[in-house]
């Protein structure tokens, strides 16, 4: 049986080790404009990369870690070889927030997210 006060540690080691692993999937630096909706609220965002388990968003206002939000993303039809633009609506979890030259960085996880023509 673990002693006392050990389970946060060992939680802390598991949810670092489950970042890491969400981490593990090839990015690409796409830099595309997106709406990020959280509790009601709408912020204008620019992705600074996309990987199958997430987006990494450059933003002017701080989204807390552990908050829900909803995004959209504009895939423009020339980027992906389609004849209409292809509007991703996603649903995640920040899961990092960070200063980067004056803007803020916001690290989401995708838990959800659905295809649609524009």
């Amino acid at each position: 049986m673990a002693a006392e006060g050990t389970a946060p540690m060992m939680d802390a080691q598991m949810n670092a080790a489950g970042y890491e692993d969400l981490q593990s999937a090839p990015r690409f630096p796409l830099h595309l404009s997106a709406s990020v909706k959280t509790e009601g609220t709408a912020y204008n965002a620019q992705t600074e990369n996309i990987s199958a388990n997430g987006v990494l968003f450059a933003m002017d206002r701080d989204v807390p870690v552990g908050s829900i939000v909803d995004f959209t993303i504009l895939l423009p039809a020339d980027v992906v070889g389609a004849r209409q633009n292809v509007q991703i609506d996603c649903r995640g979890r920040v899961v990092r927030s960070f200063d980067d030259r004056g803007r803020r960085g916001v690290g989401v996880v995708i838990d959800e997210y659905h295809f649609e023509r524009a």
